[in-house]
């Protein structure tokens, strides 16, 4: 993979220049909609807001890729079988019950 180069020139620090040119070049990738999976018809229409052109879904992300790592985690964290959800339903309606 060749390196994009920044617009910088030997100007502000390497470190700073490596980190513009990592983000620049995660955005400018082509993305997959969460949606219809096709790739490369994401676009972004704000910071965050990303759409696709073939299915139009809006959906958030972070600024500069259509997902971030702490939405990655909280999205496994989230899925809870949905077993274990209706016991939790069933004990917290019984604990309301009784209080009643």
């Amino acid at each position: 993979m060749v390196k994009s180069s920044t617009p910088f020139g030997t100007r502000y620090g390497s470190t700073l220049r490596k980190r513009y040119a990592k983000i620049w070049s995660t955005y400018k990738s082509p993305k997959i909609c969460p949606r219809c999976e096709k790739e490369g018809s994401v676009y972004r229409i704000k910071i965050g807001i990303w759409a696709c052109r073939k299915c139009g879904a809006k959906f958030a992300g972070a600024a500069y890729n259509t997902f971030s790592e702490m939405g990655r985690v909280v999205r496994l964290r989230a899925v809870i079988p949905v077993e274990e959800l209706k016991k939790v339903n069933e004990t917290v309606n019984n604990d309301v019950e009784e209080a009643v």
